[in-house]
């Protein structure tokens, strides 16, 4: 693997169509900035997200609407093949919409597969600010009153390099003081484009890490477990505000090999939302 911190500047490039493609999909080369820690043949979760995100951003846009609940299925690895993204309106409506995006990732046979969704409601919006009300103060300290690094941990008696390798390696993080369980909440943003050239909006740059919340919510050693989800759901209650997501997450381990993370989201304005992902439980050496 490699620091991909150091040698890209976008998780994405962008590709032109082939010529005899005719329902819109857009296409893309993943570079090393999106690799997971798991495994070097696959892609970390949050650029998925992130690219999905972008492509439900750009399905007939309205601005009286705004996301407020989507949820990301990983139904398969997702190669570094060319990738490709098809984004439809499944729901119309005034009030609702319901917006879906299907990754897909090119084999060595030249074929693709399907290998991540996203589904997102869209709702109206109006002035409710007489009843406005999060469940949570803001943290403890902001994305600008705390030091931040890129990576998230380095820690090599691990066995896995958390802060340099990969996807991992192009995030800015900053730690502060958490909530929910015994673990910090900590401040994230991609140090780099989601693709190249463009300009990454606020929902895209928190998609794009919000995958994370898996790994910060965890008291288990990567050499001894993997924890790998299947999913992340979204819950928003408000317009995030600006590239930086704070997480403050717990994993919840079960006694049949699954389990769950559950996290509270923030932006530097205040409580956003809560995420909650799957997790697949598995002993290193395992099955």
């Amino acid at each position: 693997m490699v620091n991909s911190s150091v040698q890209y500047t976008s998780y994405y490039e962008s590709l032109p169509a082939p010529d005899d493609e005719s329902d819109g999909r857009d296409y893309f080369r993943p570079t090393e900035a999106t690799l997971s820690v798991w495994a070097p043949t696959i892609q970390h979760g949050g650029p998925p997200a992130g690219l999905l995100m972008r492509a439900l951003l750009r399905c007939a846009p309205d601005p009286d609407q705004h996301f407020t609940r989507v949820t990301t299925e990983i139904l398969g690895p997702i190669g570094l093949g060319v990738n490709r993204v098809r984004v439809r309106v499944l729901r119309p409506g005034r009030q609702i919409t319901l917006i879906g995006a299907d990754l897909e990732v090119q084999q060595p046979d030249g074929g693709f597969r399907l290998a991540a969704q996203s589904i997102g409601w869209r709702m109206r919006t109006a002035d409710s600010g007489p009843i406005e009300r999060a469940p949570l103060p803001a943290l403890a300290a902001g994305p600008d009153d705390v030091d931040s690094q890129i990576g998230v941990t380095a820690d090599e008696s691990l066995g896995v390099d958390w802060g340099t390798i990969g996807f991992i390696g192009t995030v800015r993080s900053a730690r502060t003081e958490g909530r929910t369980g015994d673990t910090p909440a900590v401040w994230l943003r991609p140090a780099i484009d989601l693709v190249a050239g463009e300009q990454i909006a606020d929902l895209e740059s928190i998609f794009t890490v919000l995958d994370v919340a898996n790994g910060l919510g965890t008291r288990l050693r990567p050499d001894e477990w993997s924890w790998m989800n299947t999913d992340t759901t979204v819950h928003l209650i408000t317009k995030p505000r600006g590239p930086w997501l704070g997480i403050d997450a717990d994993m919840a381990t079960g006694a049949h090999g699954f389990g769950a993370t559950f996290a509270d989201l923030y932006d530097a304005d205040g409580f956003i939302g809560r995420s909650a992902q799957t997790v697949l439980l598995n002993k290193q050496g395992g099955s």
